[in-house]
């Protein structure tokens, strides 16, 4: 599939399929035992990846790309930062405009839309956590050249090739296309690399029940 089409069933699936689950899972309501070790996860690497930046980001400008309920992007903000959180779920967007704590306000932006829009303008930093998973590997090689002229450095995730994750993707492609969620892609480190101009360093994987991560960062 092409990077917009990837883009745009990951859109239809946020906004309809998925909505109601994922306001659940990214607030404090109880949910379910699969569920809980998926939630300790993201919030396990929510804090890897936030380590990996200045401790004050004061006059820093950052994008959150795929933000989804905003989470990230409000952490981010009151550190100082100048903060554009953007989902290409409109759906997902109303839930963090919600959420949007009121002393962040001047200085964390929410929109749906493309993370890749040159619209956003320039960046010190981008994250994008699990925004990244449902793209090819030359996919995401060029959404990171796309965004190197824009950008001091990339720390995003990736599905990590392990013997699961592969069986999970394989699994998955057995299913109706009608039927199935986007499917997350597995990836190696020297694979991203292989297919961007810029350089890639391995962080950290995190590893939480249902929930395994790679993070990466990615520098022009």
């Amino acid at each position: 599939m092409t990077y917009e089409a990837t883009r745009d069933r990951v859109e239809t699936y946020f906004d309809t399929t998925a909505t109601r689950t994922w306001e659940r899972l990214t607030s404090d309501a109880p949910v379910s035992g699969i569920r809980a070790t998926v939630r300790a996860g993201r919030e396990q690497m929510r804090d890897l990846l936030i380590a990996q930046l200045p401790l004050d980001l004061s006059g820093a400008r950052l994008l959150d790309a795929g933000c989804g309920t905003g989470a990230l992007a409000v952490e981010l903000a009151q550190r100082g930062a100048d903060v554009v959180g953007i989902d290409i779920s409109p759906r997902l967007i109303d839930i963090a405009q919600k959420r949007r704590p009121n002393h962040v306000v001047g200085s964390l932006t929410l929109k749906s839309g493309d993370m890749l829009d040159p619209a956003l303008g320039r960046f010190d930093h981008i994250i994008a956590m699990d925004s990244l998973i449902y793209y090819a590997a030359d996919d995401i090689g060029d959404i990171l050249d796309n965004l190197s002229p824009r950008v001091g450095s990339v720390i995003f995730t990736v599905a990590p090739r392990t013997p699961l994750l592969m069986a999970m993707w394989r699994m998955g492609k057995l299913f109706p296309r009608k039927d199935r969620s986007p499917t997350m892609v597995p990836h190696t480190a020297s694979e991203i690399a292989a297919h961007t101009s810029g350089k890639i360093r391995a962080i950290k994987r995190v590893t939480s029940g249902f929930y395994i991560s790679q993070a990466l960062e990615f520098r022009p």
